[in-house]
């Protein structure tokens, strides 16, 4: 665990979040900033700083994880699809340095670009608003 690591605190209960899977390894919880309602994020335990850290065995059963995940993201919001992303580095949009993947639930009508980092263009949801998202995914897991 690193001190300074938000997911890190999260995981130690120290900070809120709302979480939709957990096991020994791995959780999945709401971003605060969510891209689109329903945005989870899927993250290891051991605190990894990207995927370069990250053993090949620990990714493949984060990634089994994901694909979960992203069923019952899909499912849950009755999204047409899921856009799945993992940033490496500032330079590729990282910002919080714990690996992790982003569970993006998508629909038509949302912009499907590349402009900037996703951040750039979110705004944080209420914690009563993440708690109904997370119930409509926790229904599908």
């Amino acid at each position: 665990m690193a001190e300074d690591c938000i997911f890190c605190k999260i995981l130690n209960k120290a900070a809120p979040a709302s979480f939709v899977y957990e096991d020994d390894h791995v959780v999945a919880f709401l971003s605060n900033r969510p891209v689109n309602e329903g945005h989870t994020l899927v993250v290891p335990k051991k605190h990894y700083v990207n995927i370069y850290d990250m053993p090949v065995d620990e990714a493949a059963y984060l990634f089994k994880v994901v694909k979960r995940v992203a069923h019952a993201v899909r499912d849950g919001l009755n999204a047409e699809g899921v856009r799945i992303v993992q940033n490496n580095g500032s330079a590729a949009g990282q910002v919080v340095f714990h690996f992790h993947m982003h569970v993006i639930p998508m629909k038509p009508h949302n912009a499907f670009g590349h402009d900037g980092a996703f951040r750039d263009s979110t705004k944080p949801r209420s914690p009563e608003e993440l708690e109904k998202d997370a119930e409509k995914i926790l229904r599908k897991i």
